[in-house]
């Protein structure tokens, strides 16, 4: 799944409004998420809805209190691994929110600057599919082959960089599978580019 103009190919695009441009055009972080709409409940379109400014505050209880919020993510996984993307890669989403980053010694906040950030349809306590894992992993070997500055030690959660705010991923998500699949994937694509990284 190569990446074209910050859009990763074979992905959904669902362009969001709310991005603007990164003040210095660095990417070098991956944040996890994770996502459902309503808490607990999968598929469906209220996902896309609240990335495009368009949910309905009287489709479920819950969305009175979300709905006005102006939030995205770059990248939504859901659970049978279909790829949307809301926001090109070389702009800033807004995902993050309130966090910190310890970037070789230095405290960073506004993660939103220089991260990536991808939602996995989930409920941090749901055990997340196959599918997402493989799409996870393919679509973040073809980052680390993209952006330079980013690499497998810059990949993290919600909640270690909101530690107060966030839990998600949650423990749901396993990390040690995760990296297996992306270690076979990185080495699958070194491969195929002819034993160059990028």
């Amino acid at each position: 799944m190569p990446i074209d103009a910050g859009w990763l190919s074979g992905a959904r695009r669902v362009p969001s409004p709310n991005r603007d441009a990164r003040p210095e055009g660095e990417v070098s972080l991956l944040v996890l998420h994770s996502i459902s709409l309503p808490p607990g409940e999968f598929g469906g379109e209220h996902v896309e809805r609240l990335f495009t400014n368009r949910l309905d505050p009287e489709a479920h209880p819950y969305f009175a209190a979300i709905a006005a919020l102006r939030v995205s993510a770059h990248l939504l996984i859901r659970r049978d691994g279909e790829c949307v993307q809301f926001v090109p890669f070389g702009d800033r989403a807004w995902h993050a929110g309130r966090s910190r980053w310890c970037d070789n010694g230095w405290p960073r906040t506004a993660l939103n600057d220089f991260s990536i950030g991808i939602e996995l349809e989930g409920d941090e306590v749901t055990p997340y599919t196959l599918a997402q894992y493989r799409a996870l992993a393919a679509t973040t070997a073809e980052l680390l082959a993209t952006y330079p500055a980013l690499t497998a030690h810059r990949i993290t959660s919600h909640a270690r960089v909101a530690p107060l705010r966030k839990s998600d991923p949650g423990p749901a998500f396993d990390w040690a599978y995760f990296r297996q699949l992306l270690g076979a994937q990185c080495w699958k694509d070194y491969a195929v580019r002819g034993g160059r990284w990028a």
